[in-house]
């Protein structure tokens, strides 16, 4: 029998903000649909090596409980007759952290960890991966989805899991963070089956965290913050110059702050690139300082 869920994955918590998070890669079928399990203001689990799910909302439970991960740990694997087959590791809202590797789990196997984190994987290249995935995350600037990113590409670089490729996912929580604030999901990505996980997992990061910034910008807007939204809008604009919806929010930015020459320009430009937002510009009272000027140059009809 071969393992139905080797990996190599990472949990990992920001004191800064407080998110929360875990990263897997593996040669199976949507190893993320398995192995991440993640609460708000909790901790975070990742279950591998024919993997025991019920850790998951079990260990949630248990850090909800302030039970330490050591002890939790502890609690989840001592009554788990196939605990030789198991790995598991577990981090808390407090970045306290345990794993464990099973005497059974398939070589090469085990885990490195540091403050705020644990890398952990079985049936790898070698131990170079957990190590290599672990200087990538001390290393890496920026909130956890990236430096869990970094982790992941390092992993892999560094041999990943012996059989190959085929999935990779990540979730990142934190309070309010998901879409509209209505829950705690702040990134959950994942990648079933694909020739390059890791790099696709990367590309759908990028969109993500470029729409998590565009949404931040629209919040600023509403709070009549111009210069920061503005500021927002343009670094977006900087980053993906031929997105048309990035141009439009930058205008509709500048012409809120009464900034109109630059206004006018970067809607030409939005709809130079995208003209289907025409029927749009022409009704978003975010334009209204610059509609006649707009319409007179032919911007606008």
């Amino acid at each position: 029998m071969i393992d139905m869920a080797g990996t190599f994955s990472i949990v990992a918590f920001d004191p800064k903000n407080g998110d929360l998070g875990v990263a897997v890669a593996s040669r199976v079928l949507a190893c993320a649909s398995v192995v991440p399990f993640a609460e708000a203001g909790v901790g975070a689990i990742a279950t591998q090596s024919f993997a025991n799910t019920t850790y998951g909302p079990k260990g949630l439970e248990m850090l909800r409980n302030k039970v330490n991960p050591q002890d939790a740990i502890k609690r989840l694997t001592d009554p788990d007759q196939d605990k030789g087959r198991r790995q598991l590791a577990v981090i808390d809202a407090r970045g306290r952290t345990a794993n464990f590797t099973g005497d059974r789990c398939l070589k090469w196997c085990g885990a490195a960890s540091g403050p705020n984190y644990s890398c952990q994987g079985n049936i790898l290249t070698g131990e170079n991966v957990v190590q290599a995935m672990a200087r990538a995350f001390e290393t890496t600037e920026g909130e956890i989805a990236l430096k869990m990113m970094a982790a992941l590409e390092a992993g892999e670089a560094a041999g990943g899991d012996s059989r190959g490729k085929q999935s990779a996912g990540m979730i990142v929580m934190r309070k309010k963070g998901g879409y509209g604030g209505f829950d705690d999901k702040y990134v959950d990505l994942r990648v079933d089956d694909h020739k390059e996980p890791v790099a696709e997992l990367r590309r759908l990061l990028g969109m993500k965290l470029r729409f998590a910034r565009m949404m931040r910008g629209y919040d600023e807007l509403q709070k009549k913050q111009w210069d920061q939204a503005i500021a927002t809008f343009q670094a977006l604009v900087n980053e993906e110059p031929d997105n048309g919806t990035h141009w439009y929010n930058l205008a509709c930015g500048q012409s809120m702050a009464g900034r109109r020459d630059a206004a006018l320009a970067s809607l030409k430009k939005a709809l130079q690139l995208d003209p289907t937002m025409m029927s749009h510009a022409n009704q978003d009272s975010d334009l209204d300082a610059i509609r006649d000027e707009a319409k007179r140059q032919g911007v606008l009809r």
